[in-house]
């Protein structure tokens, strides 16, 4: 219960850059895709806590699911903001998420017959979107720090 308070947390710290896009009206420096990862995370999670997937991980898929709403309005938000290149980068590859997301539901139900192997599909996939979820902010760090380098270069 406390793992699931947290997740909550984790989907809710976003607000205050949100807030900041929301009163600026613009997305400055700001990148779509830690959003859209954690939207793609949400839905794995969430499918394979659904019954037909695990049993008994209501929890997982109710979180997750609640997260999947919160990432859906802040991808909004960020697409309501952002300029029309931004825009259109991030509308790729959210169509992007999705396609590939069906793609997992269908071979996981229609695909895996036995329980435990839609277990171990969606699960390891799950598994490896999560961790490039967590992994997708330090790549703006890595851009901005690369950034910050060349200045330090230049002067």
């Amino acid at each position: 219960m406390t793992g699931n308070a947290a997740g909550l947390f984790l989907f809710l710290s976003p607000m205050v850059t949100f807030k900041r896009i929301v009163t600026r009206k613009s997305t400055e420096e700001f990148s779509g895709l830690p959003y859209v990862m954690t939207l793609f995370n949400c839905l794995l999670a969430t499918w394979y806590g659904l019954p037909f997937i695990t049993r008994n991980n209501y929890l997982v898929s109710i979180v997750y699911a609640i997260g999947a709403i919160i990432e859906s309005i802040y991808i909004l938000i960020f697409l309501i903001y952002s300029p029309k290149k931004e825009r259109a980068k991030i509308i790729g590859l959210l169509a992007f998420i999705l396609v590939l997301f069906a793609s997992v539901a269908l071979v996981s139900v229609f695909g895996f017959h036995k329980e435990e192997q839609r277990k171990f599909l969606c699960g390891f996939i799950s598994t490896i979107f999560s961790i490039l979820m967590y992994a997708s902010p330090l790549s703006i760090m890595v851009r901005s720090f690369a950034n910050y380098e060349y200045v330090i270069f230049l002067t």
